[in-house]
């Protein structure tokens, strides 16, 4: 079912997936974040904390954010949580060089720690987290079911996965505009701020191939997870999907 999505490269149809979405990221992390608020138009930080919110009820301690980036979802989990602990984790240094330095700013290095890591092979023992979130990151990894597994084993039972992640609208005429806005206009603009002519094309194309709602909802299902609760947000631009183990 997940494919389509793992054939989406960011630059060479016959390398590896996971080596180019590292290399990607490293080029892009100066200008990730402008990137990204440009991208949802600023709506990135209403979802994520709408996601983070989800997760109060559990009072989580120690937590997980995979494919942590340049660390914006991990530091709002911090702020609305107050967590003891959050690691973050990701295969581009260059984005956790970015995360680290945002971090020591904001004063919360005690609190956030990074790792250079593999989504769908985690450096961490079974059951060691409270709760994983991710947050636009599902759609980069090879084989989605496999980091999938590896959230899950990670999860301590009775443990949540908050997963984030850009969906394709379906309703008329949202679905045109977003086609228009995200396959033009977010290349042309990535191109010119990042200068990384693939990455922004990249992008789109692999929201394009995700498989998305229920059709994720199913693949958590067969890796184990107890119920996968699907709630788009923003006319289906974006999805929070809430995970029990």
């Amino acid at each position: 079912m997940s494919n389509d999505a793992s054939t989406v490269k960011p630059y060479n149809p016959e390398g590896g997936k996971k080596e180019q979405v590292a290399d990607m990221f490293n080029n892009i992390s100066k200008t990730y974040d402008l990137l990204n608020r440009f991208m949802t138009m600023g709506i990135d930080t209403i979802w994520r904390k709408k996601a983070i919110k989800t997760l109060k009820p559990l009072h989580p301690q120690v937590l997980l954010d995979v494919a942590t980036g340049t660390g914006d979802f991990a530091m709002e989990s911090i702020r609305i949580l107050q967590p003891k602990k959050i690691i973050g984790v990701d295969i581009s240094q260059g984005m956790l060089d970015v995360a680290e330095q945002k971090a020591q700013k904001k004063g919360l290095g005690g609190q956030f720690e990074v790792k250079l890591g593999d989504s769908e092979n985690l450096p961490f023992a079974d059951q060691s987290f409270d709760a994983v979130t991710v947050a636009f990151g599902v759609r980069n990894f090879e084989n989605l079911e496999q980091g999938l597994s590896e959230i899950r084993r990670v999860l301590k039972p009775g443990g949540k996965a908050i997963i984030l992640e850009l969906s394709n609208p379906t309703a008329f005429p949202i679905m045109q505009l977003f086609q228009f806005y995200f396959h033009k206009v977010v290349p042309a603009m990535g191109k010119l701020i990042s200068k990384d002519n693939r990455a922004y094309a990249y992008l789109p194309e692999s929201v394009a191939k995700f498989p998305d709602g229920q059709r994720f909802a199913a693949i958590c299902d067969q890796v184990g997870f107890a119920q996968c609760k699907v709630r788009p947000q923003t006319f289906g631009f974006c999805t929070i999907y809430e995970c029990d183990k």
